[in-house]
């Protein structure tokens, strides 16, 4: 077993980061593990242009880059791996890698996102960040006046198309099945948009260009028909849903049928001493700027508790 420390932070995308570095300012010498997408969601992405303070925008990994280095400055240490295991039924808590390494901290502070569900095309990941995305509030800036397709069926396919009916000159919905998992006021509020097309009883079977290095059109296919088509767009938008990577807490923090961790007023959990920050708890806003709040908030509470304890 390692040495005691008073702070590990779980994730090193904008909420664990911003936690590291309030963490090693309050000299708390935080741990970071990375996790298994360092840098969060933010490593994907190209272009931010809403994190305040860069008025030219910032490239996603370049801002989170920057991040890491301010709280290494300050004394915070990262560690690349993820936690597989935790047992957070006394103090210190115990943490074990994936390597069997068991790790003992007094405070600990869950940064560790959620993942976008994605299709699995063949070259999905390929255009990331040149014309796919998983997020209308991140990306939608950059299609004004162009082709732009949404997929998916419930609330957040619904959301992110009306939003993304400000900036595109179409915006067209497919989706698997004839019917929606959508409520009924999303659903209508899409259906009574001009902009907005709907193409049921379809799937995508990939997306090109990867040879041009950006979105330029889809393959789709007819379930019932089997037909196959390509159809030109310019953005592509994924929004399935997100998984939030709490794996290691089910049956100790408390999540939500989602598997999202329940907030206990602040950045609290139902454990003294476990704290949240970022898309691992927020659902609804899953922005940078949101979950760089939320790292401050968690390693301020972080702080506090050790403090009235007399670390």
């Amino acid at each position: 077993m390692s040495e005691l420390l008073n702070v590990v932070v779980l994730g090193s995308g904008c909420a664990g980061n911003t936690a590291a570095i309030y963490a090693a300012r309050a000299n708390l010498n935080p741990l970071v593990f990375e996790g298994h997408e360092p840098g969060g969601q933010l490593s994907i992405t190209s272009d931010v242009e809403n994190f305040p303070g860069f008025p030219e925008g910032i490239l996603g990994p370049g801002l989170i880059d920057s991040m890491k280095q301010q709280a290494q400055r300050f004394g915070a240490t990262y560690r690349y791996g993820q936690v597989t295991h935790a047992d957070l039924s006394m103090r210190p808590f115990r943490l074990e890698l994936g390597d069997g390494e068991k790790i003992m901290t007094r405070t600990l502070i869950v940064a560790t996102g959620a993942s976008a569900r994605w299709l699995n095309l063949p070259n999905e990941q390929k255009l990331i960040g040149h014309g796919v995305s998983s997020c209308a509030t991140c990306d939608g800036f950059f299609f004004r006046g162009k082709k732009i397709m949404v997929i998916g069926g419930g609330d957040s396919a619904m959301e992110e198309a009306t939003f993304l009916s400000r900036f595109g000159s179409e915006v067209v919905i497919v989706h698997r099945r004839e019917g929606f998992r959508a409520s009924k006021i999303m659903l209508e509020r899409a259906q009574n948009n001009a902009k907005i097309q709907f193409l049921t009883n379809t799937v995508v079977e990939d997306i090109h260009d990867v040879g041009k290095g950006y979105v330029t059109a889809v393959r789709l296919r007819n379930v019932k028909t089997g037909e196959t088509y390509d159809r030109e767009v310019d953005g592509f938008f994924v929004a399935i849903g997100h998984i939030p990577n709490t794996k290691p807490f089910v049956g100790q923090l408390d999540l939500d049928p989602d598997g999202y961790i329940m907030t206990h007023g602040g950045a609290r959990t139902n454990i003294a001493g476990v704290f949240h920050a970022g898309d691992v708890q927020d659902r609804l806003y899953r922005q940078a700027v949101t979950a760089a709040g939320a790292g401050c908030m968690a390693a301020i509470e972080a702080e506090r508790f050790l403090e009235a304890e007399g670390h």
